[in-house]
């Protein structure tokens, strides 16, 4: 069986401008975290879990990535007949 891992970037907070303040999606409250460390502190006490980050300076976003592995079906194989045309 072969598989191929898909990757995922999960918005999970954005910068909120002067400086290195960041706020969480999907947080109904409007807390804005002083650092980016802060911000994946709360991140993390909110979901606990482990996954890896990306972090898109220029864009002022920050990714959880999220991995998933999916089966990769083979090809059917082609059969012709006698005359090299294909058959089914």
């Amino acid at each position: 069986m072969k598989t191929e891992n898909i990757e995922h970037n999960e918005l999970i907070a954005t910068r909120v401008p002067p400086g290195d303040r960041w706020s969480l999606t999907g947080d109904n409250s409007t807390q804005v975290y002083p650092s980016i460390t802060d911000a994946l502190e709360a991140w993390f006490a909110r979901n606990g879990e482990k996954v890896e980050f990306r972090l898109a300076p220029i864009d002022g976003k920050l990714f959880a990535i999220r991995n998933e592995e999916i089966e990769v079906k083979p090809e059917p194989v082609k059969r012709y007949n006698i005359y090299g045309d294909p058959t089914g």
